[in-house]
């Protein structure tokens, strides 16, 4: 079980990095290459998502962004620290408070906080970006505490074949 982590300040230019680096190693992880396109896609909108959140209350902080390869699946992971008005500090990860169907029939797992920093103010539907991250990944759970949201998202993946 290989993992890539990499952290980022939270400004947007650095998100196509971001894209660049999950996509090269989602390839190295064996996922097809017909999902590589959704793979940055997906990863694209929560480190957008991150860096919104990380740009309105810790600027000075990293995004960070975890990719292993599990065998049969690629799992990235974004992870903001921005804090979550509402969010409760025991719903770490792997608590799944409300569950509600991706726009490709998967299940999307959020905690009770908006999870798409200052989408009032923007004019986006809180949880828009999750959506669509939905309906990209083959599994997505988001987990949100009071010190940050973290989301989950993972592909099928094969052993490379040895070079």
């Amino acid at each position: 079980m290989a993992t890539v982590e990499v952290t980022f300040t939270p400004l947007p230019a650095h998100v196509r990095t971001a894209r660049l680096v999950a996509t090269a190693v989602a390839r190295r992880s064996g996922v097809d290459e017909a999902l590589l396109d959704e793979v940055r896609l997906a990863v694209g909108e929560a480190c957008s998502r991150a860096v919104e959140a990380h740009q309105r209350h810790c600027p000075a902080e990293p995004v960070k962004i975890e990719m292993t390869d599990q065998g049969e699946r690629f799992v990235v992971v974004v992870s903001d620290q921005a804090p979550t008005p509402g969010a409760s500090p025991s719903a770490g990860p792997g608590a799944s408070p409300g569950r509600s169907a991706g726009a490709n029939g998967h299940g999307v797992s959020q905690g009770a906080a908006t999870l798409v920093q200052g989408a009032d103010d923007a004019g986006i539907p809180a949880g828009f970006g999750l959506a669509v991250i939905s309906g990209l990944a083959d599994d997505v759970h988001v987990s949100s505490t009071s010190s940050g949201v973290s989301v989950r998202m993972s592909w099928p993946s094969a052993t490379p074949a040895a070079t």
